[in-house]
């Protein structure tokens, strides 16, 4: 069976790719940011995965308002960066893992999630920005194939965190049940606190960001029952993006080792930050 070596919960602030591309990254505002990020880097150097499974929301840029499914799963054979208003970033395509996405794609019908199936589908900065932050920044090809999974984040009505922590168990028994010895990790990714428009544009929380961070692993029960309002009330309308990474805690085990957390606000106008888990 196919082995689940681990969970990565990160943030998917666009400016973080802007900061890649104009080679900023190592300035004074920049550097306590991506420091952050070095152990996550090396941890997936090491373990040297196969698949990584990407859960993330789309901004309007392959999935607009007037269509906006709950749960979208990618089955394509490539993923090219999406055009998000200024031409295409200089990065490589990504190489999907059609055989696991099409098993997974079945296996989700099969549990009643329903999800729509995308044959040819670009991804955004929400796919891309974690993608450099945990894999580093790529001339030619990833190291990784990959599976994205689209949640809604957008627009009434988001799924439940518990709806989300459900399809993350339902991921790891699709993981275990997959008949090949391939590596697989699960990124989770959104948030932190942020809020960019209405009566709270500008919004942060980092008494609640650190909150997350510090107990995301250890009681992960005290979040997937808060209610969607609950989200929005304590990270901000876009800060309910956190409920995405309930997707990836869902498919961990109920212990977990916390390896590495980090924390910094803030990104643009976002509370960011990184987890990663290995099951004990």
């Amino acid at each position: 069976m196919a082995q689940l070596i681990g969970g990565l919960g990160t943030s998917h602030v666009p400016s973080i790719g802007v900061a890649l591309d104009k080679g900023i990254d190592q300035t004074p505002d920049w550097k306590p940011f991506f420091d952050g990020y070095d152990y996550p880097k090396q941890w997936v150097a090491d373990k040297k995965p196969d698949i990584a499974i990407l859960v993330f929301n789309d901004h309007g840029n392959s999935i607009f308002l007037d269509r906006v499914p709950t749960f979208t799963l990618g089955v394509a054979e490539e993923y090219l960066p999406a055009d998000e208003g200024w031409g295409r970033r200089d990065i490589p395509s990504f190489e999907g893992a059609v055989d696991f996405s099409w098993y997974l794609a079945d296996k989700m019908v099969e549990n009643h999630f329903d999800p729509m199936i995308a044959r040819e589908i670009d991804v955004d900065h929400g796919f891309q920005v974690p993608m450099e932050l945990f894999f580093g920044s790529q001339k030619e090809n990833w190291p990784v194939k990959v599976v994205p999974i689209f949640v809604n984040t957008v627009q009434f009505p988001i799924p439940t965190p518990q709806r989300c922590w459900d399809l993350g168990v339902l991921l790891r028994k699709v993981i275990e049940s997959y008949p090949t010895d391939e590596k697989i990790v699960v990124l989770g990714t959104g948030g932190l606190s942020h809020q960019l428009q209405g009566a709270r544009a500008g919004f942060l929380n980092p008494e609640a960001d650190q909150e997350w961070i510090e107990t995301f692993a250890s009681d992960p029960e005290k979040w997937r029952n808060l209610t969607r309002e609950d989200y929005v009330e304590k990270f901000g309308s876009e800060g309910a993006e956190l409920i995405m990474w309930l997707v990836m805690r869902g498919c961990m085990d109920t212990e977990v080792d916390q390896k590495h957390s980090h924390y910094f606000s803030p990104a643009s106008m976002t509370g960011a930050g990184c987890v990663v888990l290995e099951n004990k």
